[in-house]
């Protein structure tokens, strides 16, 4: 079980979205990601933000099904997503997933992206969720299940990492460092149906990426 996080980036087709809803903790919509959950028709248990990007449309359904709003001003230090992770890790002890968090202005993409290293979410575990890929930030052990071929990159955050052992991966690392700014982590293979990676030091990006995904 798990909480779902919706922000209002690019979700062209929700439907990908249904096996994730059948086992849920909670639901929570950041401002303008209830239009996604509105396509879903999917009631939120709560909507949050400065409530600016929702239409008439959304704001009479989300009346008629009596969802719980959380508006902030405007002018606010927090993104609309991240007042939303807050609300979710404040509330419920269970995995986050975030969706929409990509697509639309690149500044707002990479703060989605970076909310994951929030002080408020240290230690949980929280993802970020497209139709063909996952992207979840690493700083000691973690795994990736998959299908041989899916692409698995490892981007560092904040400064060098240094990898202590790879397994699974077409491209093992062993006692290699992958520095801040070059794209050496970048499309790897996954050579297993389980890719291990175990961090020494340092913070990386891991994005897998299924293999059907052509683009």
């Amino acid at each position: 079980m798990a909480v779902l996080v919706f922000a209002n980036g690019q979700i062209d087709d929700v439907n990908w979205i249904r096996p994730y809803l059948d086992d849920v903790t909670a639901i929570i919509a950041a401002d303008g990601g209830t239009s996604h959950l509105y396509r879903l028709d999917i009631r939120p248990n709560l909507v949050i933000g400065d409530l600016d990007s929702l239409d008439d449309v959304t704001q009479d359904w989300l009346t008629k099904e009596a969802v719980l709003l959380q508006q902030y001003p405007t002018a606010k230090d927090e993104t609309d997503l991240e007042l939303a992770l807050l609300a979710a890790v404040r509330d419920y002890d269970a995995p986050l997933r975030i969706f929409g968090a990509l697509g639309g202005r690149l500044d707002q993409q990479m703060a989605n992206i970076l909310l994951m290293a929030h002080p408020q979410l240290h230690g949980r575990d929280v993802r970020l969720v497209e139709q063909f890929q996952q992207a979840w930030l690493v700083t000691d052990t973690t795994t990736v299940d998959g299908e041989v071929g899916d692409t698995v990159s490892l981007i560092p955050l904040a400064g060098d990492v240094r990898v202590a052992e790879t397994t699974g991966l077409s491209w093992e690392l062993r006692d290699s460092v992958l520095a801040f700014g070059p794209a050496r982590g970048v499309s790897n293979r996954l050579s297993a149906e389980t890719a291990t990676i175990i961090l020494d030091s340092g913070m990386a990006l891991c994005v897998h990426t299924q293999r059907e995904w052509t683009r």
